[in-house]
């Protein structure tokens, strides 16, 4: 199973700018949650961008893994990081939370130019 977490990445983008054009108030609102609930306070950037990957990994969420994978590589996060966050939510997200974890790793692969 191949996929293009960049291009996953940039849909989810894209699709964010579709909302805001189509429901530019309740998108507003939601910009400010994502701005409030990811600023660096106790816990750094980074470390809050693996737990909404975690999140990302145990509902199935595509768009979800690509994007906070690429954000988490972004802040500095390692595949190892990556590797053991993906292990925190098969624990809290069964069997199926597995292949998503190994699309974080591919995604994660992806964004830093190297193959898995």
């Amino acid at each position: 199973m191949s996929k293009d977490f960049a291009e996953i990445a940039h849909d989810v983008t894209a699709g964010v700018g579709l909302l805001q054009q189509g429901a530019p108030n309740p998108m507003q609102a939601f910009g400010a949650l994502s701005v409030a609930a990811t600023a660096s306070k106790t816990i750094d950037t980074k470390t809050k961008e693996l737990m909404a990957l975690a999140i990302g990994i145990a509902v199935h969420c595509d768009g979800c893994v690509a994007y906070h994978t690429k954000m988490a590589h972004q802040h500095g996060a390692s595949r190892d990081e990556v590797a053991e966050t993906a292990a925190l939510a098969v624990y809290m997200g069964g069997g199926p939370a597995a292949v998503y974890g190994a699309d974080a790793l591919r995604a994660y692969d992806q964004f830093a130019g190297t193959k898995s």
